[in-house]
């Protein structure tokens, strides 16, 4: 048995002895294959800049201001010159005479035809008096305004030039995954034609407060002042976006920066250069994200949609038959899952088109077919404030009598007046105040204390409490929960 034993720990010991020499060979190999593998990474990044850079461009902006002067006719407000220089002229001159200063600016862009069209950020040539354009070959053009738009931060201008221009392709931002390798190029800081790589972070980023129409790529490749304007390109050297803003505490780079869809980009540009402004798709409602409280309210298993909480009178939703208190969930073919997206696919919808709508209203599916509108000036598919879960009520209310609408301005509306609302009860977290009207108590209509009474005690002990409050702001649901 010994024998055995001798003989299998010799043929254990033989193997393990091979193993590590063929791992002490192979290490060397790996490690040249993972370096080899960066080598070629940094390859695909240097073909991508040496492909893109010709057409991405500097841009420099001044603006002329008018700035006023002091009292004492200095064009400051500091202590020091205050307390110098507090002496009055003799005659008053100059006093309070405005003046003109230049205000400077920087961002960057890229070149989208070889005659000369420039896309870059509203914000940073909208309001510009002079625009110069600096190409990388060291050429400074003077740039003339097509047309901006300040609701999706996209603007075009355009250089003349005997020469055809180098063209950044548009790539197509629907295809593009998170954990894709994308770069940015611009200008950060002056610095013009920096390259900085990253990876998708995410997609259809919207209610980040930038521009009103936000459906943003998220990237971590490193944005700063200064980039504004420029492309976000994919690995075959493609537009995919235009880098636009970023996340700082600090101002600078902290890992998280936006851009707008190129997809979305092209159809502001094209309808730049066509009529020099933007025509958006209208349906004249007021929508809300469908929270967990809101959708058991409305006896529905999900919170994937968007709750209407008014329909504008005379608007294509009124005439298409959309209803307050209906929940759209599929819009012109696709689901619908929440505010921002469904906000932005309505605006890109060409007015007088007719999209097929389903909404759930109660408790079943109802398909609807609507002509979409044309957004006025101010205007759009508004969307309501966010609320919280709520767990008391926590207010009171009073009878809403026609001095008490004309104190607060709303006119032509029905219901009870909140009267007080308890500083510490999640009614107030959720923006409930005194003097909004609340119109209906669970999707019934109250007219006085009595019927709000008996509405809240219909719904029991426990059960939510759907409310329809109306301000000047207009109108949208609270759900609380007792």
């Amino acid at each position: 048995m010994k024998q055995i034993i001798d003989q299998y720990r010799g043929v254990t010991g033989a193997f393990i002895a091979l193993i590590a020499l063929a791992a002490i060979s192979a290490a060397p190999a790996r490690a040249d294959d993972g370096v080899e593998s960066l080598r070629q990474a940094g390859k695909a990044f240097s073909s991508v800049a040496k492909k893109v850079s010709p057409a991405v461009v500097f841009i420099s902006v001044e603006k002329i201001e008018e700035v006023g002067r002091n009292r004492q006719g200095f064009p400051f407000d500091d202590d020091f010159f205050r307390r110098f220089f507090d002496q009055p002229f003799p005659d008053g001159e100059f006093r309070n005479q405005p003046r003109q200063r230049r205000v400077q600016g920087q961002g960057s862009g890229f070149i989208v035809s070889s005659d000369g069209y420039i896309l870059t950020n509203n914000h940073v040539v909208g309001d510009a008096d002079e625009v110069i354009v600096h190409l990388q070959d060291g050429r400074e053009l003077k740039a003339r305004q097509i047309g901006s738009d300040a609701r999706s931060d996209v603007a075009v201008i355009k250089v003349d030039t005997d020469e055809d221009l180098p063209v950044l392709e548009l790539g197509d931002s629907e295809q593009l995954e998170v954990g894709e390798w994308v770069l940015a190029i611009g200008s950060p800081f002056g610095l013009s034609h920096s390259l900085t790589a990253g990876i998708v972070s995410a997609k259809g980023r919207s209610s980040v407060g930038i521009t009103d129409y936000e459906n943003f790529i998220q990237t971590d490749a490193a944005i700063n002042p200064g980039n504004s304007g420029g492309p976000l390109v994919d690995l075959n050297g493609k537009a995919v976006g235009m880098n636009t803003a970023i996340f700082s505490r600090s101002g600078g780079y902290m890992g998280i920066g936006f851009a707008i869809p190129i997809n979305m980009v092209r159809n502001i540009m094209d309808q730049l250069i066509d009529s020099g402004q933007v025509t958006r798709g209208y349906l004249g409602i007021l929508i809300q994200d469908l929270t967990q409280e809101l959708a058991e309210s409305f006896g529905l298993n999900t919170h994937r949609g968007v709750l209407i909480a008014s329909v504008n009178d005379g608007s294509p939703a009124a005439k298409g038959g959309l209803k307050q208190g209906d929940v759209v969930i599929r819009f012109d073919g696709g689901e619908v899952a929440s505010v921002g997206p469904f906000r932005n696919r309505v605006s890109m919808v060409t007015p007088g088109s007719v999209v097929s709508m389903t909404v759930m209203r109660d408790g079943r599916e109802v398909d609807l077919e609507i002509e979409i509108g044309t957004l006025p000036d101010e205007v759009g598919v508004a969307a309501a404030p966010e609320q919280q879960s709520l767990e008391a009520l926590g207010f009171a209310v009073q009878a809403l009598t026609p001095e008490l609408a004309e104190r607060f301005e709303l006119e032509d509306v029905n219901g009870v007046v909140v009267s007080s609302v308890d500083n510490d009860s999640p009614a107030f977290q959720a923006g409930l105040r005194p003097g909004m009207v609340i119109a209906e108590v669970n999707r019934v209509a109250v007219t006085s204390v009595e019927s709000f009474n008996e509405a809240v005690s219909r719904s029991g002990d426990g059960g939510p409490v759907l409310l329809l409050v109306k301000d000047q702001r207009g109108s949208r649901y609270i759900a609380l929960k007792r």
